[in-house]
């Protein structure tokens, strides 16, 4: 129980503290126009105050990541207090502040374009296609999990569902961001907020009492937390999706210095939820053989469903219901508006033209909300297997861009380098050893993902030493002249 409340105050002073220092090292200017009054046009740039775009942020980046992804994440016991704290403070939260603070100063970029801007157009060809990719499958799988619950509900069939769904996604995709967005998803983040607390507070009523971490691996079928666990829990700690959501905030503020609050600070709720999440889990159903039995039986909806019922009566029904229904909705809505801002982009950057009116911006939503749809028909967990490597390697390219901007500004890179480094890792080890990748040998898939990892590095440190020969040729130079 101590350790999960020190946990808490961990995450809380993370962001008065290290989010402080990241936003010094990044460098803001209050006095430099945002985007969202130098490109003001009604539809995707207008002005939104801090709070209610803090909780819109929430919202988009959360869904039922923090949730889902928390709870299966627990089976490998407290050891995911540690992965939570660490990856959200050093990991999730740079990475989040990153991708909306350059977004930000490159005109309300969408991600492919500011990856582009820092680590070539070769990368940028290839993320173009990866990301959009990941906004598709994201929000197919928002689509097709909803859709499941309301069936079972409701008297309507899984198609109809999927119908209602589906068009909402597309009607809060193309509409003005303050007609939908603006006005009713900051109730929801509060609702997710109001949710999580609930249970947070719940749980030390519980029969048994909060584990405290340990470094041990609690998972009943001995699964490696190495690097499973890293993608286990992405919402919550790191994830990639969140860098292409965050352009959409990009867009909405009014003052650089408002970043931190918006893009850090949501992050670092994120991951308070997820650790609730994973402490109810475990706490719950007396350990992880407990909780793994009751995700067999009625899967993280069912798991959500009874720890809420339980804590809060019928209120927690109405929450959970809530929670596993409206969240993802809120969130594949948002990949759709995500998807249709990087095709804006990559039509510039191909055409060399600005793409402009609503009606013209309206229909770039058909070649993603087509094959969105025709992909929720299949088995949604056949879906997220492939969004949780897919949504990883995103955050890691983010981190390298990150990476590599402070150090082209000769800032202290290291803030992002190090965690860049460290999913490099988890995301080459992770596609040789999963059964959606390559489905290699544990031992084998070590081997090759370092390899990966000491090529990247090798690449990096070339970075580094190239940069370092510039900057003293510079200062030479200068010094001659003076």
């Amino acid at each position: 129980m101590l350790t999960f409340v020190a946990s808490i105050i961990l995450l809380i002073v993370g962001y008065f503290v290290y989010g402080k220092v990241v936003e010094r090292i990044f460098g803001i200017n209050d006095k430099q126009e945002t985007p969202a009054y130098s490109k003001q046009d009604g539809f995707d740039y207008m002005p939104i105050s801090w709070w209610k775009a803090s909780l819109i942020q929430l919202l988009n980046i959360a869904g039922l990541g923090p949730i889902f992804g928390a709870l299966l994440g627990a089976l490998y016991g407290p050891v995911a207090f540690i992965w939570i704290v660490i990856g959200t403070i050093f990991g999730g939260a740079v990475h989040d502040y990153f991708s909306g603070m350059l977004s930000l100063r490159l005109g309300g970029a969408q991600y492919p374009s500011i990856v582009g801007k820092y680590l070539g157009k070769g990368v940028q060809s290839v993320i173009n296609v990866v990301s959009i990719v990941l906004m598709i499958l994201v929000a197919a799988a928002f689509t097709a999990g909803p859709a499941q619950l309301m069936a079972e509900i409701t008297p309507l069939s899984f198609m109809a569902c999927i119908v209602i769904v589906f068009a909402y996604l597309v009607l809060a995709a193309v509409l003005p961001i303050n007609k939908v967005i603006g006005k009713i998803y900051p109730i929801f983040g509060a609702i997710l907020i109001f949710m999580a607390v609930s249970i947070g507070i719940g749980m030390f009523f519980f029969d048994n009492p909060i584990p405290n971490v340990t470094v041990s691996n609690l998972h009943p079928d001995n699964l490696p937390m190495w690097p499973l666990l890293m993608v286990t829990i992405s919402c919550g700690a790191i994830s990639g999706f969140h860098s292409t959501q965050s352009p959409i905030l990009a867009r909405t503020l009014k003052k650089e210095s408002e970043g931190r609050k918006v893009f850090y600070g949501a992050m670092i709720a994120e991951g308070v939820i997820a650790l609730i999440w994973a402490a109810a889990g475990m706490t719950f159903f007396s350990g992880t053989e407990g909780l793994q039995k009751s995700l067999g039986a009625g899967g993280p909806a069912g798991v959500v469903n009874e720890i809420s019922i339980s804590t809060l009566g019928s209120l927690g029904g109405v929450l959970a219901i809530l929670g596993v229904i409206i969240l993802p909705i809120t969130t594949g809505d948002t990949a759709l508006r995500s998807s249709r801002m990087m095709l804006v982009d990559l039509l510039k950057q191909v055409t060399k033209k600005e793409l402009s009116g609503k009606k013209s911006l309206t229909l770039l939503i058909i070649p993603v909300a087509v094959p969105a749809f025709m992909l929720s028909l299949i088995d949604y967990s056949f879906l997220w297997r492939y969004v949780g490597w897919t949504n990883q390697v995103v955050a890691t390219v983010m981190l390298w861009t990150g990476a590599m901007y402070l150090l082209k500004h000769h800032k202290f890179h290291w803030i992002c380098s190090v965690p860049a480094l460290f999913m490099t890792g988890v995301t080459s080890t992770y596609i040789f050893y999963a059964p959606e990748g390559f489905n290699l040998d544990y031992s084998l898939s070590m081997i090759l993902g370092a390899i990966i990892w000491l090529v990247i590095a090798l690449w990096y440190v070339w970075q580094v030493l190239s940069q370092r020969e510039g900057r003293n040729a510079e200062i030479s130079a200068y010094t001659k002249v003076g």
